[in-house]
């Protein structure tokens, strides 16, 4: 007897359900998109998720706000624990709940049905149910990471490393290969208040002595993520995952032995907490579209005209032998600027319907070393699924759209507050012409387009608990949403305020909470009544949408301290 097919007709498929296919999916169902999200995993959040308990780190010049924003704010409205279950809730709750979006969890996608070179429809198995699952749609997106999509379609792909002549990148190799960067088991310790005993399982490796262990920082510490543990980039960074993630635990479980057993490490009173049995991988096949991001454009802060967002990584090259290579394990330049990512490398040169976004992106190995990490994938995702929602209500090809709609892309992102940096996002015409008038400070940042403070540049107005901000018009209108940006501190990136989860778990810790420069209490009148009130807020952007009619329209800060105003739009 055949097991059951379940048959889903959607616009928009996303493959892959870490932080860049969580993005896409979210980006286009809020658009308006009917969406369905195939994920092979039970939990989202990919590297990300308490299966790899990867941290989400991305630029290091200029933190993303977005979707990822978005997350991590609620992460430090919900998670004072900084539990990974409780993380895991809330990328669950984001998919989960949202509207103009199915999602199939541990299903597996195994087939792809063509017509010439598009894209008809991709069927997956679901192991919980024992069903296949065929889902047909007018586009895809693959964010699987290891580009599934790739050999069941004939995307165009690249896998290792390219020949200095190709695209004339420093660190590129003399002659090009198969090796990728590799994969990596993490380790967390939790700090007990007493010592705390270790024994090995018999089939750990050993390393009884410092010379034993390649030159690597294995002291215990609040950064110490055991990043470092690293194998496979010599090997197929796909078929031989399940080899790679056997030797990984036996070397994870022999550093551990050695930090407690074999010297002093400062771990006396620490206790494994978990161990990842998913290995969190780095690089495999990366798609290939209208355009290669390369070294020299990371580099020289390539400004793309299609630029569908940034990264600002340090060209984080690690070796292939990872932990066998008795060198450094990486290679680290640290950028002076950010660097734009063009839609162009975002979408395959030769099937027609196919977007990607993530660590699969059409990118050289030395580029990718840098775009490959989750927060900028997951702006990668929301630019992805944000241009699909153009080009299906377009009725357009992806190509098409990006060479035609970029600017509105753009312009979208912006708004639903992705920066975008050198570009401003447009003010409609009746919210430019209202009178805008404040008891203090200088109102007309609040729409100037730029939504966050760059670095020696101050695009806000500050006010506390009885100062006001008012538009006011020449007659009664109607009115529907209300739109604000908050400071985040986005300024929180020097301090690893940015980082959704700790590395290990210190005794007395600090809880988490949302960032003290948020405005948590504020009111909006209309002709001096009022119509909405929160002391709750923990967001950086916020809509309202409430339909009423009125003359003039005030924001009203509650907080007893003077706090920063991007944005505030009525419309």
């Amino acid at each position: 007897m055949a097991l059951r097919t379940l048959f889903h007709e959607v616009e928009f498929c996303v493959i892959g359900g870490g932080l860049a296919g969580m993005g896409a999916a979210i980006s286009a169902a809020r658009h308006g998109i009917k969406t369905l999200l195939m994920h092979e995993r039970p939990v989202p959040g990919g590297n990300a998720s308490s299966e790899i308990r990867m941290w989400v780190c991305g630029s290091k010049l200029l933190m993303e706000t977005g979707l990822v924003e978005e997350l991590r704010l609620e992460n430090r409205y919900r998670n004072n624990t900084a539990n990974y279950s409780i993380w895991d809730s809330i990328t669950y709750e984001m998919v989960a709940m949202q509207e103009n979006l199915t999602v199939l969890f541990n299903c597996s996608c195994q087939d792809a049905q063509m017509d010439g070179n598009k894209i008809v429809s991709v069927t997956g198995y679901q192991q919980t149910t024992q069903q296949y699952h065929q889902v047909r749609a007018r586009i895809f997106a693959d964010c699987s990471g290891d580009s599934i999509l790739a050999p069941l379609t004939g995307a165009d792909f690249r896998i290792g490393r390219e020949a200095k002549s190709e695209f004339g990148e420093t660190l590129a190799q003399d002659q090009p290969d198969n090796h990728t960067m590799g994969m990596s088991c993490l380790l967390q310790a939790r700090e007990m208040s007493t010592p705390q005993k270790f024994i090995p399982p018999s089939w750990a490796y050993s390393y009884p002595t410092e010379e034993s262990l390649p030159p690597r920082g294995h002291r215990m510490g609040r950064s110490q993520n055991f990043w470092w543990v690293e194998l496979g980039g010599m090997n197929d960074s796909i078929a031989d995952t399940e080899t790679l993630r056997d030797e990984l635990l036996k070397t994870m479980f022999g550093i551990w032995d050695h930090m407690k057993n074999h010297g002093d490490h400062g771990v006396e009173n620490f206790a494994v907490d978990w161990v990842g049995f998913l290995p969190g991988k780095r690089e495999s096949r990366r798609y290939v579209g209208d355009y290669i991001l390369n070294e020299k454009d990371i580099l020289a802060g390539g400004n793309f005209p299609d630029a569908i967002a940034y990264g600002g990584w340090p060209i984080d090259d690690h070796h292939p032998a990872g932990f066998l290579h008795k060198g450094s394990p990486n290679i680290n330049i640290i950028l002076k600027k950010n660097y734009s990512v063009p839609l162009r490398s975002l979408y395959s040169r030769n099937i027609e319907n196919l977007l990607f976004a993530g660590r699969n992106i059409s990118a050289t190995h030395t580029a990718l070393s840098s775009t490959r990490v989750m927060a900028t994938c997951m702006l990668l995702g929301q630019a992805a699924g944000t241009a699909a929602s153009v080009a299906l209500k377009k009725d357009k090809t992806i190509r098409q759209t990006a060479l035609e709609d970029y600017a509105e892309i753009q312009q979208l992102l912006l708004e639903d507050d992705c920066t975008l940096p050198g570009i401003r996002r447009n003010i409609a015409p009746e919210v430019k012409a209202a009178a805008l008038t404040a008891n203090c400070g200088d109102p007309e940042v609040l729409r100037n387009g730029i939504d966050r403070d760059y670095p020696g540049e101050e695009n806000c107005w500050r006010g506390k608990l009885g100062d006001r901000v008012t538009y006011e018009y020449p007659e009664c209108r109607n009115f529907s949403t209300i739109r604000l940006v908050f400071d985040s501190d986005l300024a929180r990136l020097k301090d690893n305020g940015h980082l959704n989860l700790p590395a290990n778990y210190f005794l007395n810790a600090p809880g988490q909470t949302p960032p003290e420069t948020l405005i948590k209490s504020f009111a909006i009148y209309a002709d001096g009544k009022e119509i909405y009130r929160t002391d709750e807020n923990h967001q950086r952007l916020v809509k309202i949408n409430i339909p009423f009619t009125a003359k003039s329209v005030e924001f009203r800060p509650l907080d007893a301290d003077s706090k920063k105003l991007f944005a505030f739009e009525v419309r």
